[in-house]
C-alpha cells in the first residue's frame, strides 16, 4: 500500500494539471489550452490564388497512386487468393477487399458479380457440404455476412446492401439448458435461404433461416424477416412484414415518350 500512494498523488497531479489548463487559469496555462486546441483541430490559412493550380495537381496525383496501388492489389492478390478459396468463379468477378471464409463452405460465384468490402463467408460443423451460390450479375454490398451450415442461394441481379447479415440458421439451440452446455444446434433447425432474382435487401437488415425473398421483392433498411416475401413485394419491420403487393412488378406496357422525344410516324 506504502507504493501506490506516490502513484496515486501523481496521478491526481496530472489530472490537477489538465484541469487547470482547460480552465486557462494563468497566462501559461491559456497558452497551452491554445496549443491543444490547435492540435486537436488544426487551421490553416488560405491558399494563396496562384498556388491553387500546383496542389490541385498534387490532390489529383495522391488519388491516382492510391487508385493505381488498390488495382495492383485486387488484380495480383486479392483475386488469385479469393478465386482459389472458391469452387466455381464467373467471368468478370468485381471485389473490393478480400472477403473472409471460414470453415468448410463451398462457394459458387455467377458472372459479373460484385463483392463489396469486409465481407464475410462463413460456415459451421452442423453439415458436410454447405454451400453459398451467388449467380450472374448480384451484388453484395460492404460489411456483409452470411453464415452458411446448409445453403444460402442469391439469385440474378439480387442486391444485398452494405451491413445486411444472411443466415440459414439461430447460432445456437433455442433451449437455454443447452445454450448453457454451448451444444452445437440440432440438423433439423437448419433450413436453407434463397434471395430470387432482382430482390432487393436493405442496409442492416437480417435475413434468418428458411425464408425466401420472392423474385423483385424489396426489403426496407433495418428490417429482420422472418417469413417468405411474396415476389414483388415491400417489407419492413421487426420481424417484418408486407406493407405492399406488385411494388416492383416489371411494366409490360411500353415506356410514354417525352415531351421532347419526336413520336414516330407513318
Amino acid at each position: 500500500m506504502a507504493r501506490e500512494i506516490p502513484m496515486y498523488s501523481k496521478f491526481m497531479d496530472m489530472n490537477g494539471l489538465i484541469l487547470k489548463v482547460k480552465r486557462g487559469e494563468t497566462p501559461a496555462y491559456r497558452f497551452l489550452r491554445t496549443v491543444f486546441r490547435f492540435m486537436l483541430r488544426p487551421r490553416a490559412p488560405r491558399l494563396p490564388r496562384f498556388l491553387k493550380p500546383l496542389f490541385r495537381t498534387i490532390y489529383e496525383g495522391y488519388f491516382g497512386l492510391i487508385a493505381l496501388f488498390r488495382t495492383a492489389r485486387v488484380v495480383l492478390i486479392t483475386h488469385p487468393l479469393f478465386q482459389s478459396r472458391c469452387t466455381s468463379v464467373g467471368r468478370n468477378l468485381s471485389i473490393e477487399t478480400l472477403p473472409y471464409v471460414t470453415g468448410n463452405l463451398e462457394i459458387h460465384i455467377g458472372d459479373d458479380v460484385t463483392l463489396g468490402g469486409k465481407i464475410m463467408f462463413e460456415s459451421g460443423r452442423i453439415l458436410d457440404n454447405p454451400r453459398l451460390i451467388i449467380k450472374d450479375r448480384a451484388a453484395l454490398g460492404w460489411n456483409v455476412e452470411i453464415s452458411v451450415n446448409s445453403e444460402v442461394v442469391i439469385e440474378e441481379d439480387a442486391r444485398v446492401a452494405f451491413r445486411c447479415r444472411i443466415s440459414d440458421h439461430d447460432g445456437h439451440p433455442r433451449e437455454a439448458d443447452l445454450r448453457a452446455l454451448d451444444r452445437p444446434i440440432r440438423p433439423q433447425d437448419v433450413r436453407p435461404v434463397r434471395i430470387c432474382r432482382s430482390a432487393w435487401i436493405g442496409n442492416n437488415s437480417h435475413i434468418m433461416k428458411g425464408v425466401t425473398i420472392g423474385e423483385g421483392a424489396i426489403v426496407s433498411a433495418n428490417s429482420v424477416v422472418m417469413t417468405d416475401i411474396p415476389p414483388y413485394a415491400l417489407a419492413m419491420g421487426n420481424p417484418a412484414e408486407v406493407y405492399f403487393r406488385n411494388a416492383g412488378r416489371p411494366s409490360k406496357k411500353p415506356p410514354a415518350p417525352s415531351e421532347n422525344q419526336p413520336q414516330a410516324t407513318t
